[in-house]
């Protein structure tokens, strides 16, 4: 019984979560930046709410950049100048043929099943219900839960990522006021002693962040999504306008060692945060047949963005490459305005990005209550969520550790693991080749090995980081 009712809550959070992102669809440019995750209702879209081509084109590409896309410079270090390019333009193909893989098991589950539309979720679960496994078969509704557990956790990491970023940048804005000048030069490498740990930022975005959850109108949602959307896209451009001007720095490592390519491997996945996307985004296209050609044209422009940020960023840095590119802008007012843009629209992504996980819990957690403490339930909950993300980015205040370890654990499993073993159980009975089952095997391997490896290597270097801030702490104390 308790199963069942939490399919049905997961169907209404379905329907709930469309009337957002129909709402930021209305126009083209009023999708959040990561607004990837949602899932649509199961009626086929009308025909004026269908959306055009270029419309999908902009979605898709705003679903693939968001902090992590910032962190890529850092990624390419860890990798090497010449292995890291290489390695985002793997990553890239495999994440993509996933994707791929992903429509054509939805479309044939549809078929299959009659449907107009089935999510990530579902169509793992009826995969796994039509697979020739009994077992597979008897607790295909797991398959479900998984990936529904998998995309909370990938979102409250979003989220819990959103805190640092914007602390991270507001604390050099505030702290290097006094030095900020109206020239633009590189910045030099000298390193401030914080006045204020970035601890204290996170605890005073909480509370302006609680408030903005507990909207939620989808029209004003849609508004956040394009404020973030504007400011993003300008800060962007601004960056890039920086990234290519020289000087560069001529020599650097082509090839670095394994244990940070590991920290590379999750950033980079974490990175490729639209596999979520493609599902929703085909079933609003007003001409589905046409959505492979545009997912392939806007993931082909996204690898590219990704390689030229990663690559220019690391070049034009060196080894001063921070977590964020936004740390290494010169300090001046117009780059610091750059960072003051792109955290205000974080700011409003984070309410989006908020909405997907909350939308699934918070109607699972309403329905154990009576309707008298609905209310009550629903914001505390909020709440904790927010407070859950905060206290996340509290403990482990290292940017790029933790868009790592978020990539490895979760982002590496929805975008590589899962979507190869949904074709093999998808297509099996139907006397799939050797070769495809192979490839599907390898791609999935590959995947577990990332996750398992870069998780490893991620908390290795949070403990490292821990025990030397504790004995700096001891030292200071003494």
């Amino acid at each position: 019984m308790g199963k069942m009712s939490l399919l049905r809550k997961d169907d209404n959070c379905e329907r709930n979560l469309f009337s957002v992102c129909k709402a930021t669809s209305s126009s083209s440019s009023s999708s959040s930046s990561n607004n990837s995750l949602v899932s649509p209702q199961k009626d086929p879209p009308e025909e004026a709410d269908a959306l055009l081509f270029m419309q999908i084109f902009i979605h898709l590409l705003k679903s693939n950049i968001g902090t992590g896309f910032l962190g890529l410079p850092l990624a390419v270090k860890n990798a090497g100048l010449l292995v890291g390019p290489i390695s985002l333009l793997a990553i890239g193909v495999l994440t993509v043929h996933c994707m791929d893989i992903l429509l054509n098991c939805a479309s044939h589950l549809t078929q299959r099943l009659q449907k107009s539309f089935v999510s990530y979720e579902e169509t793992t679960m009826y995969s796994l219900e039509t697979c020739p496994n009994p077992w597979l078969r008897t607790h295909s509704v797991w398959g479900r839960y998984i990936v529904s557990f998998l995309l909370i956790i990938t979102q409250l990491g979003f989220c819990s990522v959103y805190f640092m970023f914007m602390a991270d940048n507001l604390q050099q804005i505030v702290e290097e006021a006094h030095f900020t000048s109206n020239v633009c030069q590189p910045r030099k490498s000298l390193v401030l002693t914080p006045v204020l740990d970035a601890r204290f930022y996170m605890l005073t975005i909480l509370p302006f962040l609680i408030l903005l959850v507990l909207v939620q109108n989808p029209q004003v949602l849609s508004i956040f999504s394009t404020l973030a959307t504007i400011t993003t896209l300008g800060s962007l451009a601004l960056i890039f306008e920086y990234l290519i001007q020289t000087p560069r720095h001529s020599s650097l490592p082509l090839v670095a060692s394994w244990k940070t390519f590991l920290l590379f491997f999750g950033t980079a996945i974490f990175t490729f945060e639209g596999v979520g996307m493609v599902l929703p985004l085909k079933s609003q296209m007003k001409s589905p047949q046409q959505f492979p050609a545009v997912l392939y044209l806007g993931m082909s422009f996204v690898i590219f963005l990704y390689i030229c940020l990663g690559t220019l960023g690391y070049m034009k840095f060196g080894s001063d490459t921070q977590a964020s590119i936004t740390l290494n802008l010169p300090n001046c007012w117009l780059y610091q305005s750059v960072k003051l843009m792109y955290s205000v629209g974080i700011f409003f992504t984070y309410a989006l990005q908020f909405h997907v996980p909350a939308e699934i819990i918070i109607p699972y957690v309403i329905s154990r209550v009576s309707e008298n403490w609905a209310l009550f339930v629903d914001l505390t909950v909020r709440t904790a969520l927010v407070c859950l993300t905060c206290f996340s980015a509290v403990l482990i205040p290292r940017l790029d550790l933790v868009i790592s370890l978020v990539g490895s654990v979760s982002s590496s499993a929805l975008a590589l693991i899962i979507p190869p073993l949904l074709e093999i159980t998808t297509f099996y009975s139907e006397k799939m080749s050797c070769v495809t089952i192979a490839k599907d095997i390898m791609i999935s391997i590959l995947g577990l090995l990332g996750c398992v490896f870069g998780t490893y290597q991620a908390l290795y270097e949070m403990t490292q980081q821990a025990h030397f801030s504790m004995a700096n702490w001891t030292r200071v104390y003494t």
